[in-house]
């Protein structure tokens, strides 16, 4: 499948998954939207995908624990586009250790506000854009840990909240939004190794039953969402964690 004349935003994707994303999808001939925390962190990623030859690829500063930083972001992309296709909510914040007391107060605010906060107002700000496409979906990279009774990650206690209210926000978005079209699309992997797109890496990564899950496959899964027909609601993809 190619993904040409899909518009697409990104959060997050000046790093990690969202970089690989970004990468991908550009590859398949979106144009892509991606935003980072720094402004360098998304022109770098940018100028990576125009160093391969794609130039519909724009680059923006988005805080997702500011609200004006999230609006001045969907008002950025509104200038180049009246719609998008794709939203991919990948921003949230990683905030390791078992124990409550670990984190600085600072730190717990920081990583709800970017999962939690962050995502329902991406979300709320780009809806008028996606609701101008014939096809639009929400895709939202959740984790593991919003998943009722898991307990297997060394997360910190706030990642997990961040994750559960994900859940909870994807699950009503996804009833509420159907009606105008819309599908809400969610993953929940566990630890997962991501090895770089642009490197001979990505083509020799273990896929095997034995192997932890990849990032080439969440990846696929992503991309076999979309492009299922618009009566093909896929709500949620959950994963085995070895």
């Amino acid at each position: 499948m190619t993904f040409d004349d899909h518009r697409v935003v990104i959060t997050a994707a000046g790093r990690d998954f969202g970089r690989t994303l970004a990468l991908r999808l550009a590859d398949l001939g979106a144009e892509v939207f991606l935003s980072a925390r720094t402004l360098a962190a998304a022109e770098h990623v940018r100028d990576e995908i125009r160093a391969r030859g794609h130039h519909k690829v724009h680059a923006s500063a988005c805080d997702l624990t500011d609200p004006a930083s999230i609006r001045a972001f969907a008002a950025d992309v509104a200038r180049h586009t009246d719609r998008i296709d794709v939203l991919i909510n990948n921003g949230s914040r990683y905030l390791h250790g078992p124990d409550l007391l670990s984190a600085s107060d600072a730190d717990i605010t920081d990583t709800l506000a970017s999962g939690t906060t962050g995502t329902v107002l991406a979300v709320k700000n780009f809806l008028p854009l996606l609701l101008n496409s014939f096809r639009p979906d929400v895709v939202t990279m959740i984790s593991a840990c919003g998943t009722a009774g898991h307990h297997r990650s060394d997360a910190h206690d706030a990642f997990y909240a961040a994750k559960s209210a994900q859940a909870g926000f994807a699950e009503i978005l996804s009833k509420r939004l159907r009606p105008q079209g819309v599908r809400a699309i969610s993953l929940y992997p566990p630890d997962f190794d991501n090895s770089d797109p642009l490197s001979g890496e990505w083509e020799t990564t273990p896929r095997g039953a034995q192997d932890a899950l990849t990032a080439q496959s969440l990846v696929d899964c992503i991309l076999f969402a979309l492009a299922q027909p618009r009566d093909c609601f896929i709500k949620a993809f959950h994963f085995e964690q070895v």
